[in-house]
């Protein structure tokens, strides 16, 4: 019996399914991050054995029995050399954990979760990033660049600029247009402060990404409450979502829209707040002509058994695989132009158009 194996991993926690011959799953399992910007090869060598490990007990699958394939989808791991040298790691302090390796992003890993063929990303978790897969094998992205030099749209942005606002406005640099005093609460309870100079350990000494932009969520259920800022800043983080997927549509091949619709996969815990994200993303789309419709996905299915099918595709294993059953569509965007002039102009939920 051959297995394959896929893991899914992010800069806060990661997932990995082992599959059998058949396409079935034997057993999944979680673990810690695994960006290796993060925490060092070593250790992300160490966590991916270890959540390997965990998999084959859970599996009745004997710890010497090693995995036919493993694919790897991995937040950090957007560089060739980098991700030779994660290969190599693996097979130097775990030498009998697989066969073959397939290190790739977590962008990638996102796409083959739901269609073999390519298609755009949107990732807005903890950082944010855009990636378009096209059929050839080309690929284009905008952001991905961490929060130094972007993460807009993502959690950790949306935290950040709503305690930028309440700073800016406490110090009459730029007064915030809404009123401050319920989300500065929030924020003050979060951190578990009582003064800005309070917060300023936990911008520096020490900083920890996950738990500031963990504010988001609280962020997110102040802006369903009704609370003005927090509205405004998933507004903004809405606009930069879609300014992010207009970066990228130049580079989409026409094999990718043949039915109509370009395929956008939607990945993180901010899309959770569609709702809240929306009138600022339809807003910003409408500002260009897009020569045909967006399709927005929701995967249904760990991003792990994306990694997995790179995986077996590496080796040429004919997987068994029902893409369908791995996601479901969250939004359908259409907005053409005839003439320079616009011909329509829909937006639907949940649209029931055939991927």
């Amino acid at each position: 019996m051959k297995y394959f194996g896929g893991i899914e991993g992010g800069a806060t926690h990661s997932r990995l399914v082992i599959c059998d011959e058949k396409g079935e799953c034997c057993a999944t399992t979680t673990g810690l991050g695994t960006n290796h910007w993060h925490i060092g090869m070593t250790e992300c060598a160490r966590r991916i054995a270890d959540m390997v490990e965990r998999a084959k007990t859970e599996a009745g699958i004997p710890q010497e029995t090693r995995l036919t394939s493993l694919g790897l989808s991995l937040s950090g791991c957007e560089h060739e050399t980098n991700n030779r040298e994660l290969e190599q790691e693996l097979r130097a302090q775990f030498p009998n954990l697989s066969d073959n390796y397939t290190v790739t992003s977590d962008t990638v890993g996102s796409i083959f979760t739901a269609s073999p063929n390519g298609g755009m990303v949107v990732i807005s978790g903890t950082g944010s990033n855009a990636l378009l897969r096209n059929p050839d094998g080309t690929s284009y992205n905008c952001g991905g660049w961490g929060h130094f030099m972007g993460d807009e749209g993502s959690a950790w942005y949306i935290s950040h600029r709503a305690v930028k606002m309440i700073f800016d406005d406490m110090d009459n640099f730029e007064k915030s247009p809404y009123p401050i005093d319920h989300i500065w609460k929030l924020v003050k309870e979060h951190f578990k402060i009582e003064s800005r100079h309070e917060i300023l350990t936990h911008c520096y000494a020490k900083f920890d990404k996950p738990f500031y932009a963990s504010l988001c969520k609280k962020l997110s259920h102040a802006a369903e409450q009704g609370d003005e800022l927090a509205k405004f800043v998933f507004h903004e983080a809405g606009c930069h979502l879609a300014r992010s997927i207009q970066a990228v549509l130049p580079h989409v091949h026409e094999d990718l829209v043949e039915s109509g619709d370009l395929n956008i996969v939607c990945v993180g815990s901010v899309w959770l707040s569609w709702t809240l994200l929306k009138d600022g993303f339809v807003e910003t789309l409408k500002k260009k002509n897009i020569p045909f419709g967006l399709k927005l996905i929701r995967i249904t299915k760990s991003m792990a058994y994306g990694a997995c099918y790179l995986g077996v595709d590496g080796i040429g294993y004919p997987l068994p695989r029902n893409y369908s059953d791995n996601f479901e569509v969250m939004y359908c965007y259409k907005n053409l132009y005839t003439n320079g002039a616009m011909n329509g102009n829909n937006g639907t939920n949940g649209c029931s158009l055939k991927v």
